[in-house]
């Protein structure tokens, strides 16, 4: 991955304020009076925005059921048995639950306390950001200045309730950043999506994360305000929604020979094509995220083969083809459990291709837990408008029955690999199978 080099004195500075609260000034220096509730916001003037919000995980930065279990039963006791990642006990929340970390009340209470931490990413926090320090936003480096004036992309003056004052930055991936870059207390880029697409084709067309993730829709702003054509609507859509994954990924499978005898070998190519992200995937919470290509045969009585895809010998991709190892062993930190040897790695069918980054703990072990991430492994994941080849060698059974055979190439996603899930008790709907997309083809078994 490249990435813009950034002035080391920044970072240092910037990651011991993460790291201490009583070093960042921010820390503790707001109530939470200072912010309006998103309930206040949505009952009588921003009504179809605060709806939009309540659906999107915006919303749910805090309470979403994973984060909540990563955070009480992985982060916390983590950073209370070590020094180095102490930091993300209270840093957490900058993005997950921002007036709490404000307000200086960290860890906030479970969800199930209703604290106004369970706001989340609520509308004053978003238009309340003037700016961000430094050069390249990341780990919740913004500028926040609550109060009457509220930062918006369009308009002046006076609405009934507050002051409007137009900031660009709320136009702009960089905005996104803020919150959608981060570093994990060892340096390492453990989230990197606005990077990703700041290195991508469609920062260079102009395009921003908004474009996506808030289309633009003729509506108004406010109920009291005038119908715009291009109204951003709140819809922050993106890896927990079913229809925003779909279709992200192209393939198309085809076989380098049509018509073959039982005994004789195919071979068949998978074209993998990124239509849709303005970054790679999967991005964001990459060490959660498998997406996995799945190659099966079916011949003309109904007997079904697994294709496992074939290697292509680069450094690392032994972690790039599903088999039957452990891993994610540091969770034994947290959970109490000397010597864990961990759960299955990816628990998807062995031999089917993997598009991820791997990463790794201090003591090299792969890890689910992006704050005690101290090193990336091979990046195999599908850029912007990137085509992955793949290939598949079937040596057709002897005993295979003459008639059509079709071959169906699957591409998966999870949010969250299922035995980590199973592990610690996360609700099933965390690893419901999204496909992705499918393609089929045929060939000829000859008599």
């Amino acid at each position: 991955m490249k990435i813009k080099v950034i002035s080391t004195i920044f970072i240092s500075v910037f990651l011991l304020s993460f790291a201490s609260d009583s070093l960042d000034p921010r820390y503790a220096s707001f109530k939470y009076k200072d912010f309006e509730t998103p309930q206040y916001c949505g009952t009588s003037c921003h009504i179809d925005f605060y709806q939009q919000w309540k659906q999107s995980m915006m919303s749910q930065a805090y309470v979403h059921h994973w984060d909540e279990i990563e955070y009480f039963e992985l982060a916390v006791p983590h950073a209370d048995l070590d020094p180095k990642v102490a930091e993300v006990k209270t840093g957490c929340n900058g993005c997950h639950a921002p007036m709490a970390y404000l307000a200086g009340n960290t860890p906030p209470p479970k969800p199930e306390a209703n604290d106004r931490a369970n706001e989340a990413v609520a509308c004053d926090i978003c238009h309340s950001i003037e700016g961000f320090e430094g050069d390249i936003p990341f780990n919740f480096n913004y500028i926040i200045k609550p109060g009457k004036t509220k930062f918006s992309t369009r308009g002046a003056g006076n609405s009934p309730n507050h002051n409007i004052k137009v900031n660009d930055l709320l136009k702009t991936g960089d905005f996104c950043g803020i919150c959608h870059n981060e570093k994990s207390p060892f340096g390492i880029w453990v989230k990197s999506t606005h990077l990703e697409w700041k290195e991508g084709p469609y920062y260079k067309q102009g395009v921003h994360c908004q474009d996506c993730h808030m289309p633009k829709g003729k509506s108004r702003t406010a109920e009291l305000g005038k119908v715009y054509d291009d109204s951003r609507q709140h819809l922050f859509h993106g890896a927990h929604d079913e229809g925003k994954i779909k279709g992200t990924i192209e393939l198309r499978i085809h076989p380098d020979i049509r018509e073959l005898e039982p005994g004789e070998r195919v071979k068949f190519t998978i074209a993998l094509y990124n239509a849709k992200t303005g970054h790679k995937f999967p991005s964001g919470s990459v060490e959660d995220r498998i997406v996995w290509m799945h190659v099966e045969a079916t011949d003309s009585k109904g007997n079904k083969y697994h294709l496992p895809v074939d290697k292509k010998g680069f450094e690392g991709e032994e972690y790039t083809i599903s088999s039957d190892v452990l891993a994610y062993q540091d969770m034994g930190i947290a959970k109490g459990i000397p010597n864990f040897k961990g759960v299955q790695r990816d628990d998807v069918p062995i031999g089917d291709r993997i598009f991820r980054m791997p990463y790794f703990d201090p003591q090299g072990r792969m890890t689910i837990q992006q704050w005690n991430t101290a090193k990336l492994g091979v990046d195999y994941r599908i850029g912007p408008k990137e085509t992955k080849i793949e290939h598949c060698t079937f040596n057709l059974p002897d005993n295979l029955p003459p008639g059509k055979l079709k071959v169906t190439a699957v591409l998966n996603y999870q949010k969250l690999v299922k035995s980590v899930a199973n592990f610690l008790n996360v609700p099933k709907d965390e690893t419901e199978i999204v496909k992705v997309n499918e393609h089929s083809t045929e060939i000829i078994i000859l008599q």
